[in-house]
């Protein structure tokens, strides 16, 4: 079986200093840098930008009205849109691409959303190098927007965290297969931390310190999720994480 590629770093675009490059962050909360410098914008123009940078392509003016303020008008949910358009100029950063019938987000601003997505479907992708480097808690820590709870937030959110967690374990896997442990027990330590109950990441973690020769680590470790399991939810380890456990004392 072919053993997965792995880099320890990963190219980056060239950046100029004379052209610094508008950032939006949208996990662990939304952050806006113009040429190294946070800039704060009112609230209307951040759900703005946020809307507008969770989707990669233009937007009609009227669907992006009516569903940033979906209890207003029409009439006032349009009205709302062009404040806050001109609010976001006060900013100072050119963020926002508007036409007639249209807008989306500048292309080149930098949004740390799709550089996790698109880290994360290349963990997932078999194909393609692992880049170790980018397994950092950094960027698969911390939710989409975690504060906010407009519907179009709350499904994206609950989607990028599946997808963060899936890719975890994915590279979890392909590192215990290159002989990886250290670094594949921390990868799939990242996905407990980001669902302390989810069973397929503790499985991970265990199968990884088994490889390692760690077998009172791997008990330590399975004995402390059944107990975190039953006394939240009063159920047991699925029969997959006990077939893992075969064989080893754990009573």
């Amino acid at each position: 079986m072919a053993q997965p590629q792995l880099q320890t770093g990963v190219s980056r675009p060239p950046r100029h200093d004379n052209c610094v490059q508008p950032r939006v962050g949208l996990l662990r909360g939304f952050t806006l840098h113009c040429d190294g410098q946070q800039v704060l914008l009112p609230l209307s123009s951040q759900r703005l930008v946020a809307f507008l940078a969770l989707r990669d392509h233009p937007l009609l003016r009227l669907h992006v009205a009516t569903t940033l303020w979906p209890d207003s008008t029409e009439e006032r949910s349009v009205a709302n849109l062009r404040s806050a358009l001109w609010r976001l100029r006060g900013g100072g950063c050119d963020l926002v691409q508007a036409s007639v019938s249209q807008l989306r987000l500048v292309p080149s601003v930098e949004v740390d959303y799709h550089l996790v997505t698109r880290r994360a479907r290349c963990l997932l992708d078999p194909s393609a190098a692992l880049v170790v480097d980018d397994l950092d808690e950094e960027s698969f820590a911390g939710d989409l927007l975690p504060d906010w709870y407009d519907d179009w937030v709350v499904i994206e959110r609950e989607r990028h965290r599946q997808l963060r967690l899936h890719a975890l374990e994915s590279a979890a896997e392909r590192l215990i297969s290159a002989g990886r442990y250290g670094q594949a027990i921390q990868a799939a330590l990242l996905a407990v931390g980001e669902e302390p109950l989810r069973e397929s990441a503790h499985r991970t973690v265990v199968r990884a310190q088994l490889a390692q020769g760690n077998l009172g680590e791997a008990i330590l470790h399975y004995r402390r999720y059944r107990s975190a399991l039953h006394r939240e939810l009063q159920v047991e380890p699925s029969a997959m994480f006990d077939d893992l456990m075969v064989g080893i004392t754990r009573s």
